[in-house]
């Protein structure tokens, strides 16, 4: 069957009625926890990953479609409001948006960001409705040699493309790894590293190590650093709607936003911050009223939006076909896929089509969704931005501890006469574990990204070494394995290649001054 066919089917799945109170009630989740002041899409997901452990897996991801589009559309409302951008990605959204707000437009930078983000959630989706069963042929040549190639070049770009530090990265990507040793060998049968715990003997459960690095951990930071400023809630004054002008100057960088983000997205390396900074900086070139900018310009938040939501689809690309996880948020809605014994990949179509393609068609759904459910709630979103920062937190732990307990908080131990559930023992280790990697500098994606994928890499590396009789040089016999190994180089040298470059020309720009 055809793309269109398939699509049609997956239409036809997501708008059935449950399907569709399981797509509204993940957008609206998405969006009121998306939009809390430092909470971006990844801590949002990480929350709510819990919530959907009870439902059957098209429901489950469907919701979880409406969750990850709602917490994207989400931090724009608080970066241009609060000029808290949430991640890295909605940085660009604050620097022309807040000074929007700061104007008394505050409402049509709310609109082109969502108006934006629809039209350029709509074009990524149906690109990825065409392009993913292109990459899935590709990747149905992959043995094992392939794909162990293919799980190396995942730990070296998410190492390298998180943090400031290749270094760090891959430090906290091995504290990952350590993680997904940890339970019973699945070829020996013999338990690792559980110490004797039974609890352990199954591993560490992703969905806690999620939760806890990335809402534990967060909460930790925020209790620890007195040093916050208080944040000024800027109110949406006069109408939410976009002037004829503003729709005149919005339009081309919907598209081009659109056009930016989408391939960048779906590069291994690439991601939401680099797409929107390259919009941008594309903005201001093209731009007719170049003065403008830094002072409220709105195609500086018409087009870097869009980018950041064309590329939320994007890395979807990767994820679905290869099971490559390219951002800490596709990291945790690969823990979503494998909570339901579901591995992302080429089998993934073949194995189980039916559920691949309603969740392509409940993005376009839930997009729908949204740009009804924003623009008219937009006074709704803005008065949860004035909660108190201890009940938001607070209330982000007790969420967190009862999304755990719901999903796996079995009472497991017990000290004396006290019952007590290992896995909350673990959320709040795992949660220290959070802070102290925030604290010194060090990225949380790489450690959720080394548990899911260090044992799926484990696996194949040793299936190919079976294959081959224990000859290591299967490892690099084909042609595909090679390009992936060299575009991993390439992913850690090139970046060190032009920090060391540009800080060769600032010693040289400061020698000639001194000259």
């Amino acid at each position: 069957m055809d793309t269109f066919g398939l699509l049609a089917e997956g239409l036809l799945a997501a708008l059935q009625l449950q399907n569709l109170i399981y797509a509204l009630i993940g957008v609206t989740l998405g969006t009121a926890v998306g939009v809390l002041p430092g909470i971006g899409p990844a801590l949002t997901v990480a929350l709510l990953l819990p919530v959907t452990y009870r439902l059957d897996p098209a429901g489950s991801l469907i919701m979880f479609a409406g969750i990850y589009y709602g917490g994207m559309y989400g931090g724009s409302t608080t970066s241009i409001l609060l000029n808290t951008p949430g991640e890295s990605a909605s940085i660009v959204t604050a620097l022309e948006g807040n000074k929007m707000a700061r104007k008394g437009r505050g409402g049509p930078a709310l609109a082109t960001a969502a108006i934006g983000s629809f039209i350029a959630g709509l074009i990524a989706t149906l690109a990825l409705a065409f392009v993913a069963p292109w990459v899935v042929k590709f990747a149905l040549a992959f043995g094992p040699a392939e794909y162990f190639a293919l799980m190396v070049l995942a730990f070296i770009t998410v190492s390298a493309a998180f943090g400031d530090s290749a270094l760090r990265g891959l430090t906290a990507l091995f504290i990952g790894l350590g993680l997904g040793i940890i339970g019973i060998d699945l070829q020996t049968g013999q338990a690792r590293l559980s110490f004797g715990i039974p609890d352990l003997l199954d591993g560490i459960e992703v969905t806690t190590l999620a939760v806890a690095l990335f809402a534990i951990g967060e909460t930790l930071k925020i209790a620890a650093d007195r040093a916050l400023a208080k944040e000024e809630v800027l109110a949406v004054k006069g109408s939410i709607w976009m002037t004829k002008d503003d729709w005149k100057r919005s339009w081309i960088p919907w598209l081009r936003g659109s056009a930016i983000g989408f391939p960048i997205g779906a590069m291994p390396a690439g991601g939401a911050d680099v797409a929107s900074f390259l919009s941008y900086s594309a903005e201001r070139t093209f731009a007719k009223r170049p003065e403008e900018f830094g002072h409220g310009a709105i195609e500086g938040v018409a087009g870097p939006e869009a980018a950041n939501n064309a590329s939320a689809a994007g890395t979807l690309v990767p994820l679905l076909t290869l099971g490559l996880p390219t951002t800490a948020t596709a990291a945790i809605m690969l823990a979503g896929f494998q909570q339901f014994g579901l591995q992302p990949g080429p089998l993934l179509f073949t194995n189980n089509a039916s559920l691949v393609w309603a969740l392509i068609a409940s993005l376009l759904v839930a997009n729908f969704m949204l740009i009804v459910l924003n623009l008219p709630l937009i006074g709704l979103w803005v008065k949860l931005l004035t909660i108190p920062r201890p009940w938001l937190y607070g209330g982000i732990l007790v969420f967190a501890t009862l999304g755990t307990l719901g999903a796996n908080g079995a009472m497991s131990g017990r000290l004396g006469p006290i019952s007590f559930s290992f896995e909350l023992l673990l959320l709040l280790a795992f949660g220290i574990l959070g802070y102290l990697l925030r604290r010194f500098g060090y990225p949380i994606a790489p450690v959720v990204v080394g548990l899911i994928l260090g044992p799926m890499a484990e696996q194949q590396l040793r299936r190919a070494l079976a294959i081959s009789q224990g000859d290591p040089m299967i490892l690099v016999h084909s042609p595909i394995a090679i390009t992936l190994y060299v575009v991993a180089a390439a992913a850690v040298l090139l970046p060190l290649y032009l920090r060391l470059r540009g800080r060769g020309d600032v010693l040289g720009q400061l020698a000639s001054d001194e000259d």
